[in-house]
Parts: structure tokens; sequence; C-alpha cells
């Protein structure tokens, strides 16, 4: 195992922290980079790459949440422009928060993305399987006060992580992009439990049970609104009831009946979860 792939040990690591953008640049770029590789270098497959990206997700996640503090949620858009300063840094062979002149403050301006407190970090490491490569990059960026100060900020609700190999020289870069925006997240549902007693010879008394809410943001939660519920008869309409914020359910069915139920929840932004669908015979 080479110095660049052993545990605790990151010779070939470089990595810049950008606070938000209201903070000054928090830590220093240090010079020297690996020689380049001699022969030609594989790359990675796209599902690879895109692995190794949700990987540091959950790593940096892992992080917070054993310190209490919430999930940081994936932000499509994000991955968009930390895949694009990835694949930038790995095409030229710079390693900057600079990229023709603009950052990744002004791209996310450009691609129209609202934000009221952003942050940047990068990595490289020579670390050749890409599990590897991006457990040294977040326990690199742990082990450096300004970055750990990103990774563990209170200040942000959305992040995404891209990577990008050097074709060239083989070197693994990393870019994390971190944002403080509104809440993009739906709400969320998850099912419970079916309960039915018999009424009499034709009916049966239904009671059904879910659990929900919004989803818990570091910042800018919006909070959870209500529940929209439909039942019908396999192969009927939808029948739907007004919003509701009870968790449960209760309807007398006709007996040796298909029945569908279904519900899912809202957030105050109007975002909706997937409905969960009951299958109820009767």
């Amino acid at each position: 195992m080479s110095p660049a792939t052993t545990p605790g040990h990151h010779p070939a690591m470089r990595s810049i922290t950008r606070a938000p953008i209201i903070l000054a640049l928090a830590a220093i770029l240090l010079a020297s980079l690996v020689p380049a590789a001699s022969a030609a270098v594989a790359l990675p497959t796209a599902d690879a790459v895109s692995q190794a990206e949700r990987s540091a997700l959950t790593l940096t996640n892992r992080r917070r949440t054993d310190r209490g503090l919430a999930a940081l949620q994936w932000d499509t858009r994000l991955a968009e422009l930390a895949r694009a300063r990835a694949t930038f840094m790995a095409k030229t062979g710079t390693f900057s928060h600079e990229q023709n002149g603009d950052n990744v403050f002004d791209m996310m301006s450009d691609a129209g993305i609202t934000w009221f407190g952003a942050g940047e970090i990068i990595a490289w490491n020579t670390a050749a399987d890409l599990a590897h490569s991006t457990a040294f990059a977040v326990q690199g960026w742990m082990e450096s006060a300004p970055h750990k100060a990103i990774l563990l900020s209170t200040g942000y609700n959305y992040v995404a992580f891209g990577l990008a190999v050097s074709p060239t020289t083989g070197k693994r870069y990393w870019a994390g992009v971190y944002l403080k925006g509104p809440d993009r997240t739906s709400a969320w549902i998850k099912a419970g439990t079916v309960a039915k007693s018999v009424v009499d010879a034709g009916h049966v008394k239904v009671t059904i049970t879910w659990a929900g809410s919004d989803t818990h943001l570091q910042v800018l939660t919006s909070g959870f609104r209500d529940f929209q519920l439909q039942r019908r008869r396999v192969g009927s309409d939808w029948f739907t009831f007004s919003p509701t914020t009870s968790k449960t359910y209760s309807r007398v069915w006709d007996r040796n009946g298909a029945y569908e139920f279904r519900v899912r929840a809202r957030d105050k932004a109007g975002l909706w979860s997937p409905w969960t669908t009951y299958e109820i015979n009767t």
C-alpha cells in the first residue's frame, strides 16, 4: 500500500475551504503535486463515480448526526456544479476555487440558485480505489479545522459532492458545494397499521394509521402542513377527503370488497411526499 493510500497518512491530499460568502478564505493552498503517472490512467465508470459521490454524503452525514446535527440533503443542482468543478480541476490540473475567472458562488447565481449562504471545499488524493479516495477526502477535511467547520456547520441545509479523475495523472479531485437555501425537501410519510373488526354480516370497520411530518433540515425547515387522503373501491374513481392533520382514519366498509386507501404529506412550502397506498380486502 502506497503512502497516499495508507489510513491516517495523506501526504498527497490538498484542500481549500471557502466559508460562507461573508467570511474570508479559510485555508491556504499548499504546493507540490505528485508526479504525473507514467502509464495510461484507467478511468472509473460513471456509476462508480456517482456511487462515490453519494458515499461522501453518507460519510459526511454520519459525522454530523453523531454530533446531534441534522443530515444535509442532496441537491441535484449543486451536484452538477460540484461535478463540473471537479471535472475542471481534473482536466486542467489546477487546484483552485477559481474557474475561468468565476467561483462557485458565481456559478450558483448564474444557474439561478437562490442561496443565503454557501461554501465550497476541495481536495485531491491518489487513492486508486474510489471508496478509499472518498474516505480520505472526508477524513482529510475533518482533520483540518476550517474544513471541519464547513462539514459540521449549522448554517447549511443542502450539499453535493463531485468527483473527477485526471486522465493524465490519475489524481482524484473532489469538490463539495454547500448551500443555505429555501426548503426543497418534501414532507415524509410512512405506512402504519390496518385493523379490521366485523360490524355485522355485511360490514367491516377498518382503521388505518400512518406517520408523517416535514423533513427536518439544519436550517429553514418549512414545517408540516397536512395530509391528503383518498379512497376508492378498486376499479372506481378516487374520492378525496379534506386536508387533515390526523394520523388515523376509520370507516365502515362493505364485506367482500377490494379497496384502496392512500395518504401523502405536505409541508408549508407545498412540497408533497409520494403516496403511501394500502390495499384492503374486507
